[in-house]
């Protein structure tokens, strides 16, 4: 092996352990000096040896990505550090550059620590705002001659280090390799390269690697842990792709006399913008003599378009139709806005996912919310899921969020990976059935199933139960909205495992007392859909407009809902039939509850981005408008012409869906803020 004799190797090899050995230096100070773990008794050895774990694997990556410019530097055909001073020259500069950033941003993640008990993150860049006082307090508040003292030794001291290093490594003679060993030496360096910036090296999806992320590091839900877990610059940097104006606090009270009507808040508490009520108990209530599991199953993929029940020729769901034959059947459903992470966040947090770029999910700042669902008192929680759940941060928000939910995803189940996705949904739908039947008849459940196999790669698994592919031809598929066979199949795959999932229910011991939710996550690309009403394809809601069936045969009688509902109504509406008390600080309403404002109003994101174009519907007309309230119109749902603007028409119903929209989109935004559980540490409470 004598391509480990390389000189350049060794040199990168040593100048990544010196970067890694000071973080891990850097990381113990953090951990005796500022983390209150080091002498919490209450919080279990191995927890904290998790949070060392993934911090040192974000250090490794961390010094890994430091050490990509100085390879650069080495293998350079000419211009290399073996050759070239000037190379040498601009190694050491970006060495010295590299090493005074990295050790000022331990040292002001330090005091961020101290001050706020938050580590280092974008909104630290408020108090270059006013940089007189913030300089004066920092003066008056930290000894800064010795820090700064100690931040030019720890760098000087490294960075001597590092000239040594190179003296030692680079200097030496020559050693020839053979070209069989050089490239049998990068492959094995890449694959060690690439499972150290993923960091992790068990249950990997090959076909889609979830590298290590921000959320994994608070999955106890505890934030001192969570804390000691973090790298601050690659913290940092996650938090400096949030928008640096994330509300517009302004227009949110502009908005609050309509957004606290549209929530029924009483007027004795319409106050500093709040937005909190608790919700008694509902006369609608069912009536039960032990509380009723819930499942909700999120369809994906799977809009109303796609659904026999909602008028789709060629029987693409049958199981869904039945379904919807026996259960409460809704007509209208929308989800917010579309994309799977999007729908997630607000079917748990109750409150539309207007982030800008990516996701809600994904900003470290506001994953910890207040839910409905913690209002289930009593109730064991679970999330299944058959691939990673670290996708989107999704785990980092649910274990957050979530007061004791049960987690399982890809590495927990016995089922082999199917694709992409992980493993069938059927294989999910099995051995979450089997979890969820070996427990005790008298501990009720929340279980939310998150299906996957109606996407691409619209894998069709080898093992799975009776299913099989229909032919149709693409051009008749094409007329009512599938773009081809595979996706048409996808659909009736889905639908198939759905009615092999009610089948295994129906056996269970938990059937008789469960209210099963089925709703789509959102639509996925169609054609044309001239079974649907012209409004869905010419005004875009198609992809919002997604199938939504409550089923609980021994409480609920088969029911059509004509209204509009959307998906941020789900929790609370299943709040109310389980008869709770509980505490409401989302945008979400029980539908059986009287709408203040007449016909159900739900908002509805047409074009995503940072400056969206959104709206507001009822189940008759839509109003739609740009980010910033410009260009408002107003359609008719059930016009053959409902690109028409009918404002001057309907001026009344043009005001207040314009205004409800403005108002759900200036609070959702403020509320992903507002609505964050200050909760410094569950278990510390």
């Amino acid at each position: 092996m004598t391509w480990l004799k390389s000189r350049r190797l060794q040199y990168l090899l040593a100048i990544t352990a010196l970067f890694f050995s000071l973080m891990v230096v850097l990381r113990a100070v953090f951990y005796f000096g500022f983390s209150p773990l080091s002498g919490d008794s209450d919080i279990a050895t191995d927890t904290i040896l998790t949070a060392w774990g993934i911090g040192l694997r974000f250090d490794l990556r961390l010094a890994l990505l430091l050490m990509l410019p100085l390879a650069a530097l080495a293998y350079l055909p000419w211009l290399n550090l073996l050759r070239s001073s000037i190379a040498r020259f601009i190694g050491h500069a970006y060495l010295l550059f590299a090493l005074l950033l990295l050790v000022l941003t331990y040292i002001l993640d330090f005091g961020h620590y101290a001050y706020l008990a938050d580590r280092l993150n974008v909104t630290a860049l408020r108090f270059l705002e006013d940089t007189a006082i913030s300089t004066q307090m920092v003066w008056e508040s930290y000894p800064v001659i010795w820090i700064t003292l100690g931040w030019l030794l720890t760098t000087a001291l490294t960075f001597w280090a590092a000239l040594w290093i190179e003296k030692t490594l680079l200097g030496r003679p020559q050693t020839r390799i053979a070209k069989s060993q050089a490239t049998f030496g990068f492959f094995v360096c890449f694959t060690l390269f690439f499972f150290a910036i993923l960091g992790r090296v068990s249950d990997i999806n090959i076909l889609n690697p979830i590298p290590l992320r921000w959320s994994e590091a608070f999955a106890t839900g505890n934030k001192a842990v969570g804390s000691l877990g973090l790298n601050p610059v690659l913290y940092f940097y996650d938090t400096t792709l949030i928008p640096a104006s994330p509300y517009d606090k302004e227009a949110v009270q502009k908005y609050y006399p309509v957004m606290a009507d549209y929530l029924d808040i009483p007027p004795a508490q319409r106050q500093n913008l709040n937005f909190d009520r608790v919700v008694d108990v509902q006369s609608h209530k069912l009536d039960y003599d032990r509380p009723p599991n819930v499942v909700f199953v999120m369809l994906e993929s799977l809009g109303a378009s796609r659904v026999g029940a909602y008028g789709t020729p060629f029987d693409p769901t049958p199981n869904l139709d039945k379904i919807a034959s026996e259960g409460w059947f809704f007509k209208h459903f929308y989800v917010p806005v579309t994309g799977t992470a999007k729908t997630i966040w607000a079917t748990f947090t109750g409150i539309p996912d207007v982030a800008p770029t990516e996701s809600a999910s994904r900003n470290p700042l506001t994953s910890h919310q207040r839910m409905v669902l913690n209002e289930f008192k009593g109730y064991r929680k679970f999330y299944f899921v058959g691939g990673n759940a670290g996708w989107a941060n999704i785990d980092g928000l649910i274990k957050q969020s979530i007061d004791g939910i049960e987690l399982y995803e890809e590495g927990d189940w016995k089922a082999p990976n199917v694709d992409v996705w992980g493993i069938s949904d059927l294989e999910l739908f099995r051995e979450s059935n089997q979890i969820l039947n070996d427990l005790p008849d008298d501990q009720p459940f929340f279980a939310f199933i998150q299906t996957a196999g109606n996407h691409r790669p619209f894998t069709i698994p080898e093992e799975n139960g009776d299913f099989e592919v229909r032919d149709m031809p693409e051009e008749e598929l094409a007329k009512h909205g599938f773009r081809n066979p595979a996706q048409y199949n996808a659909v009736r795959l889905l639908d198939y495992n759905v009615g092999e999932y009610m089948k295994m229910a129906q056996a269970s011991d938990y059937f008789d007392n469960t209210i099963f939710v089925f709703f789509g996550d959102h639509n996925n690309r169609i054609t044309t859909i001239p079974h649907m009403p012209p409004a869905m394809e010419k005004l875009g809601l198609e992809s919002n407009h997604v199938p939504h069936m409550i089923y609980a045969p021994a409480y609920l009688k088969h029911r059509v809902i004509e209204q509009s509902v959307g998906l941020t109504d789900v929790m609370p509406t299943i709040a109310g039939m389980l008869g709770l008390t509980y505490r409401n600080t989302t945008l979400g309403r029980d539908i059986q509850s009287p709408a203040p404002e007449g016909d159900r109003v739900n908002f509805v994101v047409m074009q995503e981005g940072p400056r969206p174009v959104y709206g507001a519907l009822t189940k008759d007309y839509f109003v739609r408008m740009n980010h910033d309230g410009s260009n408002a119109t107003l359609h008719d749902l059930h016009s053959d012409d409902p690109e028409t603007d009918r404002a001057e028409q309907h001026p009344e119903v043009f005001e207040k869906l314009y205004e409800l929209a403005r108002g759900q989109y200036e609070t959702a935004r403020y509320l992903f803020y507002d609505n964050v559980d200050n909760k410094d540490d569950k278990a510390q409470q």
